[in-house]
Protein backbone atom coordinates (compact mmCIF):
# COMPACT_ATOMS: atom_id res chain seq x y z
CA UNK A 1 0.00 0.00 0.00
CA UNK A 2 1.27 3.18 -0.85
CA UNK A 3 1.57 6.35 1.15
CA UNK A 4 -0.94 8.33 -1.04
CA UNK A 5 -3.51 5.68 -0.01
CA UNK A 6 -2.46 5.67 3.62
CA UNK A 7 -3.47 9.61 3.35
CA UNK A 8 -6.93 8.64 2.26
CA UNK A 9 -7.31 4.93 4.38
CA UNK A 10 -6.53 6.49 7.97
CA UNK A 11 -8.65 9.71 7.92
CA UNK A 12 -11.72 7.58 6.21
CA UNK A 13 -11.25 4.94 8.83
CA UNK A 14 -11.29 6.94 11.77
CA UNK A 15 -14.67 8.89 9.84
CA UNK A 16 -16.31 5.76 9.67
CA UNK A 17 -15.46 4.96 12.94
CA UNK A 18 -16.77 8.33 14.54
CA UNK A 19 -19.84 8.01 12.52
CA UNK A 20 -20.56 4.45 13.84
CA UNK A 21 -19.54 5.42 17.74
CA UNK A 22 -21.66 8.97 17.16
CA UNK A 23 -25.03 6.67 16.63
CA UNK A 24 -24.41 4.94 19.37
CA UNK A 25 -23.65 8.17 21.87
CA UNK A 26 -26.61 9.96 20.47
CA UNK A 27 -28.96 7.19 19.25
CA UNK A 28 -29.03 5.14 22.57
CA UNK A 29 -26.62 6.25 25.50
CA UNK A 30 -27.80 9.52 25.78
CA UNK A 31 -31.83 7.71 26.25
CA UNK A 32 -31.81 6.85 29.82
CA UNK A 33 -30.81 10.42 30.67
CA UNK A 34 -33.86 12.21 28.83
CA UNK A 35 -36.26 9.34 30.14
CA UNK A 36 -35.06 10.12 34.04
CA UNK A 37 -35.84 14.00 33.33
CA UNK A 38 -39.31 12.76 31.64
CA UNK A 39 -42.57 13.56 34.08
CA UNK A 40 -44.57 10.59 34.83
CA UNK A 41 -48.16 10.81 35.91
CA UNK A 42 -48.77 9.39 39.40
CA UNK A 43 -51.58 6.38 38.99
CA UNK A 44 -53.03 4.05 41.15
CA UNK A 45 -51.36 2.18 43.63
CA UNK A 46 -52.11 -1.06 43.35
CA UNK A 47 -51.48 -3.88 46.35
CA UNK A 48 -47.55 -5.18 45.73
CA UNK A 49 -45.25 -7.64 47.11
CA UNK A 50 -41.51 -7.02 47.66
CA UNK A 51 -39.35 -10.35 47.28
CA UNK A 52 -35.74 -10.96 48.40
CA UNK A 53 -33.68 -13.85 48.57
CA UNK A 54 -31.06 -13.81 50.99
CA UNK A 55 -27.83 -16.35 51.73
CA UNK A 56 -25.19 -14.97 54.39
CA UNK A 57 -26.74 -11.41 54.43
CA UNK A 58 -28.00 -11.19 58.04
CA UNK A 59 -25.89 -7.43 58.29
CA UNK A 60 -26.91 -6.71 55.25
CA UNK A 61 -30.95 -7.38 55.94
CA UNK A 62 -30.33 -5.26 59.11
CA UNK A 63 -28.94 -2.36 57.13
CA UNK A 64 -31.49 -2.13 54.73
CA UNK A 65 -34.48 -3.85 55.24
CA UNK A 66 -35.67 -1.27 57.62
CA UNK A 67 -35.34 1.60 54.24
CA UNK A 68 -37.88 -1.20 52.24
CA UNK A 69 -40.40 -1.68 54.98
CA UNK A 70 -40.44 2.01 55.90
CA UNK A 71 -41.60 2.66 51.70
CA UNK A 72 -44.48 5.51 51.25
CA UNK A 73 -46.83 3.20 50.50
CA UNK A 74 -50.40 1.96 51.18
CA UNK A 75 -50.23 -1.96 51.05
CA UNK A 76 -47.56 -3.65 49.94
CA UNK A 77 -45.91 -6.53 51.77
CA UNK A 78 -42.32 -7.61 51.91
CA UNK A 79 -41.35 -11.67 51.30
CA UNK A 80 -37.41 -12.44 52.60
CA UNK A 81 -36.53 -16.43 51.28
CA UNK A 82 -33.24 -17.13 53.08
CA UNK A 83 -31.21 -20.15 52.29
CA UNK A 84 -30.95 -22.25 55.39
CA UNK A 85 -27.39 -23.97 54.31
CA UNK A 86 -25.80 -20.31 55.07
CA UNK A 87 -24.08 -20.33 58.17
CA UNK A 88 -25.30 -16.42 59.31
CA UNK A 89 -27.81 -15.06 61.46
CA UNK A 90 -30.91 -14.47 59.02
CA UNK A 91 -33.39 -16.07 60.80
CA UNK A 92 -32.80 -14.44 64.11
CA UNK A 93 -32.49 -10.81 62.19
CA UNK A 94 -36.05 -11.76 60.65
CA UNK A 95 -37.65 -12.62 63.57
CA UNK A 96 -36.73 -9.19 65.31
CA UNK A 97 -37.98 -7.32 62.39
CA UNK A 98 -41.12 -9.47 62.02
CA UNK A 99 -42.11 -7.53 65.96
CA UNK A 100 -42.10 -4.38 64.70
CA UNK A 101 -43.27 -4.63 60.53
CA UNK A 102 -46.36 -6.80 60.60
CA UNK A 103 -46.23 -6.63 56.76
CA UNK A 104 -42.57 -8.65 56.66
CA UNK A 105 -42.79 -12.51 56.48
CA UNK A 106 -40.02 -14.83 55.93
CA UNK A 107 -39.27 -18.59 54.91
CA UNK A 108 -36.04 -20.63 54.36
CA UNK A 109 -35.01 -22.97 51.43
CA UNK A 110 -34.04 -26.63 53.14
CA UNK A 111 -30.99 -27.70 53.13
CA UNK A 112 -32.01 -30.72 50.76
CA UNK A 113 -32.83 -28.82 48.03
CA UNK A 114 -30.32 -30.15 45.82
CA UNK A 115 -29.59 -30.17 41.76
CA UNK A 116 -31.56 -26.91 41.55
CA UNK A 117 -30.43 -22.81 41.68
CA UNK A 118 -31.19 -22.07 45.39
CA UNK A 119 -31.77 -18.57 44.05
CA UNK A 120 -34.49 -19.77 41.72
CA UNK A 121 -35.93 -21.75 44.08
CA UNK A 122 -36.20 -18.83 46.60
CA UNK A 123 -37.47 -16.29 44.24
CA UNK A 124 -40.48 -19.40 43.65
CA UNK A 125 -41.37 -20.01 46.94
CA UNK A 126 -41.79 -16.33 47.39
CA UNK A 127 -43.59 -15.88 44.14
CA UNK A 128 -46.30 -18.61 45.25
CA UNK A 129 -46.22 -17.09 49.14
CA UNK A 130 -47.30 -13.39 47.56
CA UNK A 131 -50.98 -12.09 47.83
CA UNK A 132 -50.70 -9.40 45.16
CA UNK A 133 -50.11 -9.17 40.92
CA UNK A 134 -47.37 -7.12 40.90
CA UNK A 135 -43.97 -8.43 42.41
CA UNK A 136 -41.07 -5.94 43.05
CA UNK A 137 -37.87 -7.63 43.27
CA UNK A 138 -34.17 -6.39 45.35
CA UNK A 139 -31.47 -8.10 46.86
CA UNK A 140 -30.52 -7.97 50.82
CA UNK A 141 -27.42 -5.81 50.03
CA UNK A 142 -29.76 -3.08 48.26
CA UNK A 143 -31.13 0.10 49.48
CA UNK A 144 -33.36 2.39 48.19
CA UNK A 145 -32.14 6.15 47.65
CA UNK A 146 -35.89 7.51 48.64
CA UNK A 147 -38.94 6.31 50.51
CA UNK A 148 -40.71 6.86 47.45
CA UNK A 149 -38.98 4.04 45.25
CA UNK A 150 -42.02 1.94 45.37
CA UNK A 151 -44.49 5.31 44.49
CA UNK A 152 -42.03 5.57 41.47
CA UNK A 153 -42.26 1.87 40.26
CA UNK A 154 -45.72 1.61 40.88
CA UNK A 155 -46.63 4.17 38.65
CA UNK A 156 -45.74 2.63 35.42
CA UNK A 157 -47.88 -0.01 36.09
CA UNK A 158 -50.49 0.56 33.55
CA UNK A 159 -53.36 -1.99 31.98
CA UNK A 160 -50.49 -2.32 29.12
CA UNK A 161 -47.33 -2.81 31.12
CA UNK A 162 -46.02 -6.49 32.39
CA UNK A 163 -42.53 -5.67 33.30
CA UNK A 164 -40.76 -2.70 34.76
CA UNK A 165 -37.03 -2.11 34.33
CA UNK A 166 -35.33 0.37 37.17
CA UNK A 167 -31.96 1.35 37.86
CA UNK A 168 -29.50 0.38 40.18
CA UNK A 169 -25.85 0.87 41.17
CA UNK A 170 -22.74 0.64 43.76
CA UNK A 171 -22.80 3.10 47.10
CA UNK A 172 -20.11 5.72 45.97
CA UNK A 173 -17.28 5.07 48.21
CA UNK A 174 -12.94 6.08 48.38
CA UNK A 175 -11.01 4.19 45.89
CA UNK A 176 -10.08 3.08 42.45
CA UNK A 177 -12.11 0.10 42.54
CA UNK A 178 -15.18 2.04 43.25
CA UNK A 179 -15.13 4.47 40.84
CA UNK A 180 -14.27 1.69 37.94
CA UNK A 181 -17.35 -0.93 38.97
CA UNK A 182 -19.54 2.61 39.51
CA UNK A 183 -18.94 3.20 35.60
CA UNK A 184 -19.45 -0.44 34.50
CA UNK A 185 -22.46 -0.32 36.06
CA UNK A 186 -23.31 2.58 34.49
CA UNK A 187 -22.25 1.69 31.17
CA UNK A 188 -23.83 -1.39 31.17
CA UNK A 189 -27.43 0.36 32.63
CA UNK A 190 -27.20 2.84 29.70
CA UNK A 191 -27.30 0.18 27.09
CA UNK A 192 -29.80 -2.03 28.35
CA UNK A 193 -32.33 0.85 29.91
CA UNK A 194 -31.69 2.85 26.76
CA UNK A 195 -32.57 -0.12 24.45
CA UNK A 196 -35.65 -0.79 26.59
CA UNK A 197 -36.71 2.71 25.90
CA UNK A 198 -36.29 2.45 22.64
CA UNK A 199 -38.52 -0.30 22.75
CA UNK A 200 -35.78 -2.93 22.36
CA UNK A 201 -35.66 -4.60 25.72
CA UNK A 202 -33.13 -7.50 26.07
CA UNK A 203 -32.58 -8.27 29.93
CA UNK A 204 -33.38 -6.92 33.42
CA UNK A 205 -31.43 -6.74 36.79
CA UNK A 206 -32.94 -8.15 39.47
CA UNK A 207 -31.38 -5.39 42.44
CA UNK A 208 -34.41 -3.39 40.92
CA UNK A 209 -37.43 -5.23 38.29
CA UNK A 210 -41.03 -5.35 38.91
CA UNK A 211 -43.04 -7.87 37.13
CA UNK A 212 -46.79 -9.46 37.39
CA UNK A 213 -46.74 -12.74 38.51
CA UNK A 214 -49.63 -13.99 35.69
CA UNK A 215 -46.39 -13.12 33.47
CA UNK A 216 -43.92 -15.72 35.64
CA UNK A 217 -46.91 -18.59 35.86
CA UNK A 218 -47.91 -17.86 31.85
CA UNK A 219 -44.12 -18.50 31.27
CA UNK A 220 -43.65 -21.16 33.48
CA UNK A 221 -41.30 -19.45 35.51
CA UNK A 222 -37.78 -20.39 35.45
CA UNK A 223 -38.22 -23.56 33.53
CA UNK A 224 -35.89 -23.28 30.49
CA UNK A 225 -32.79 -22.23 32.80
CA UNK A 226 -33.26 -23.73 35.82
CA UNK A 227 -29.61 -25.69 36.37
CA UNK A 228 -27.90 -21.77 35.43
CA UNK A 229 -26.64 -19.83 38.67
CA UNK A 230 -27.75 -16.82 37.15
CA UNK A 231 -30.33 -16.20 34.58
CA UNK A 232 -33.54 -15.76 37.18
CA UNK A 233 -33.45 -11.92 35.87
CA UNK A 234 -31.82 -11.29 32.89
CA UNK A 235 -32.26 -14.35 31.15
CA UNK A 236 -36.14 -14.43 32.19
CA UNK A 237 -36.66 -10.75 30.88
CA UNK A 238 -34.91 -11.65 27.83
CA UNK A 239 -37.41 -14.31 27.08
CA UNK A 240 -40.52 -12.67 27.82
CA UNK A 241 -40.27 -8.81 27.19
CA UNK A 242 -40.69 -6.94 24.27
CA UNK A 243 -41.44 -3.10 23.29
CA UNK A 244 -45.20 -2.99 24.43
CA UNK A 245 -45.26 -4.72 27.66
CA UNK A 246 -41.79 -3.25 29.07
CA UNK A 247 -41.10 0.52 30.71
CA UNK A 248 -38.10 2.00 32.46
CA UNK A 249 -38.83 3.82 35.62
CA UNK A 250 -34.83 5.76 36.25
CA UNK A 251 -36.06 8.96 38.43
CA UNK A 252 -33.79 9.92 41.04
CA UNK A 253 -36.15 8.48 43.58
CA UNK A 254 -36.60 5.37 42.51
CA UNK A 255 -32.81 4.11 42.37
CA UNK A 256 -31.49 1.11 44.11
CA UNK A 257 -28.08 1.64 45.83
CA UNK A 258 -26.23 -1.41 45.97
CA UNK A 259 -23.35 -1.83 48.70
CA UNK A 260 -20.31 -1.72 47.80
CA UNK A 261 -18.44 -5.19 47.10
CA UNK A 262 -16.29 -6.05 50.06
CA UNK A 263 -13.91 -8.02 47.86
CA UNK A 264 -12.93 -7.53 44.37
CA UNK A 265 -13.46 -11.18 44.17
CA UNK A 266 -17.12 -10.55 44.12
CA UNK A 267 -17.27 -8.32 41.89
CA UNK A 268 -15.18 -10.17 38.94
CA UNK A 269 -17.37 -12.89 39.76
CA UNK A 270 -20.65 -11.44 39.24
CA UNK A 271 -19.54 -10.34 35.61
CA UNK A 272 -17.95 -13.51 35.07
CA UNK A 273 -21.44 -15.13 35.23
CA UNK A 274 -23.08 -12.57 33.95
CA UNK A 275 -20.63 -13.00 30.97
CA UNK A 276 -21.61 -16.40 31.04
CA UNK A 277 -25.58 -16.31 30.70
CA UNK A 278 -25.57 -12.97 28.25
CA UNK A 279 -24.53 -15.68 25.52
CA UNK A 280 -28.10 -17.58 25.78
CA UNK A 281 -29.56 -14.06 25.21
CA UNK A 282 -31.69 -14.21 21.95
CA UNK A 283 -32.20 -11.83 19.87
CA UNK A 284 -29.56 -9.38 18.20
CA UNK A 285 -29.06 -6.73 21.22
CA UNK A 286 -26.26 -8.83 22.83
CA UNK A 287 -24.05 -8.78 19.36
CA UNK A 288 -24.95 -4.56 19.32
CA UNK A 289 -23.50 -4.08 22.23
CA UNK A 290 -20.72 -5.84 21.21
CA UNK A 291 -20.03 -4.11 18.10
CA UNK A 292 -20.27 -0.76 19.79
CA UNK A 293 -17.00 -2.20 22.11
CA UNK A 294 -15.22 -3.46 19.07
CA UNK A 295 -15.66 -0.22 17.18
CA UNK A 296 -15.00 2.00 20.27
CA UNK A 297 -11.32 -0.17 20.18
CA UNK A 298 -10.87 0.49 16.55
CA UNK A 299 -11.81 4.49 16.52
CA UNK A 300 -9.05 4.82 19.44
CA UNK A 301 -6.36 2.63 17.07
CA UNK A 302 -7.53 4.44 14.20
CA UNK A 303 -6.66 7.51 16.24
CA UNK A 304 -3.14 7.02 17.46
CA UNK A 305 -2.50 5.54 13.86
CA UNK A 306 -3.35 8.96 12.74
CA UNK A 307 -1.56 10.54 15.16
CA UNK A 308 1.34 8.18 14.13
CA UNK A 309 1.70 8.77 10.79
CA UNK A 310 0.53 12.09 10.46
CA UNK A 311 3.68 13.24 12.63
CA UNK A 312 6.16 10.38 10.52
CA UNK A 313 5.26 11.69 7.71
CA UNK A 314 4.79 15.36 8.08
CA UNK A 315 1.16 14.90 6.85
CA UNK A 316 -0.27 17.51 8.69
CA UNK A 317 -3.96 16.86 7.49
CA UNK A 318 -3.89 13.24 8.45
CA UNK A 319 -2.71 14.49 12.48
CA UNK A 320 -5.42 17.19 12.19
CA UNK A 321 -8.30 14.64 11.19
CA UNK A 322 -7.57 11.89 13.73
CA UNK A 323 -7.28 14.94 16.47
CA UNK A 324 -10.13 16.49 15.62
CA UNK A 325 -12.42 13.03 15.44
CA UNK A 326 -10.78 12.38 18.88
CA UNK A 327 -12.05 15.56 20.48
CA UNK A 328 -15.10 15.56 19.35
CA UNK A 329 -16.12 12.16 19.87
CA UNK A 330 -14.43 12.82 23.86
CA UNK A 331 -16.75 16.50 23.54
CA UNK A 332 -20.10 13.81 22.65
CA UNK A 333 -18.98 11.41 25.14
CA UNK A 334 -18.56 13.37 27.99
CA UNK A 335 -21.77 15.64 27.54
CA UNK A 336 -23.42 12.58 27.71
CA UNK A 337 -22.27 10.75 30.51
CA UNK A 338 -21.88 14.07 32.53
CA UNK A 339 -25.83 14.53 31.81
CA UNK A 340 -26.59 11.05 32.75
CA UNK A 341 -24.95 10.52 36.03
CA UNK A 342 -25.66 13.96 37.38
CA UNK A 343 -29.61 12.97 36.65
CA UNK A 344 -28.69 9.55 38.47
CA UNK A 345 -26.45 11.02 41.13
CA UNK A 346 -23.16 9.25 39.88
CA UNK A 347 -19.79 10.35 40.09
CA UNK A 348 -19.30 12.74 37.13
CA UNK A 349 -15.69 10.98 35.83
CA UNK A 350 -14.12 13.80 34.49
CA UNK A 351 -10.65 12.33 34.04
CA UNK A 352 -11.46 9.09 34.97
CA UNK A 353 -13.96 8.99 31.93
CA UNK A 354 -10.59 8.96 29.21
CA UNK A 355 -8.57 6.59 31.23
CA UNK A 356 -11.88 3.77 31.48
CA UNK A 357 -13.01 4.49 27.84
CA UNK A 358 -9.98 2.72 26.89
CA UNK A 359 -9.70 -0.18 30.05
CA UNK A 360 -13.65 -1.19 30.07
CA UNK A 361 -13.17 -3.12 26.65
CA UNK A 362 -10.05 -4.85 28.17
CA UNK A 363 -11.75 -5.78 30.80
CA UNK A 364 -14.58 -7.29 28.66
CA UNK A 365 -11.77 -9.10 26.71
CA UNK A 366 -10.16 -10.28 29.98
CA UNK A 367 -13.68 -12.19 30.96
CA UNK A 368 -14.22 -13.32 27.65
CA UNK A 369 -10.91 -15.23 28.21
CA UNK A 370 -11.68 -16.30 31.85
CA UNK A 371 -14.84 -17.68 30.38
CA UNK A 372 -13.27 -19.62 27.99
CA UNK A 373 -11.54 -21.73 30.32
CA UNK A 374 -14.16 -22.04 32.74
CA UNK A 375 -15.74 -25.75 33.03
CA UNK A 376 -19.43 -25.88 33.27
CA UNK A 377 -19.65 -26.84 36.82
CA UNK A 378 -17.84 -23.51 37.08
CA UNK A 379 -21.34 -21.18 36.91
CA UNK A 380 -24.03 -24.23 38.05
CA UNK A 381 -25.86 -23.68 41.24
CA UNK A 382 -24.51 -26.72 43.60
Amino acid sequence: MDLTSLNTLLPASAGILFFIQSCYHLGLYRNLYFHSRKEKKETDTPSLSVILVAKDAASDLQKNLPAILEQDYPNFEVIVIYDQSSDDDCEDVLKLLEDKYPHLHHSFIPDSARYISHKKLGITMGIKASHHEWLVFTEPNCCPSSNQWLRKMARNFTTGTDIVLGYSNYEKTKGWFNRKATFDTLLNSMRYLGRAIGGHPYMGCGRNLAYRKSLYYEHKGFTSHLNLQRGEDDLFINEVANGKNTQVEASSESIMRITAPHYKKNWHEDKLNYHLTSRLYKGFSRYLMGFETCTRLLFLLSVIACLVYGILMQSWVVLGTGILLWILRFIMQFIVFRKTSLALGERKFYTTLLLFDWMQPLWNFRLKLSQRFSRKDDFMRR
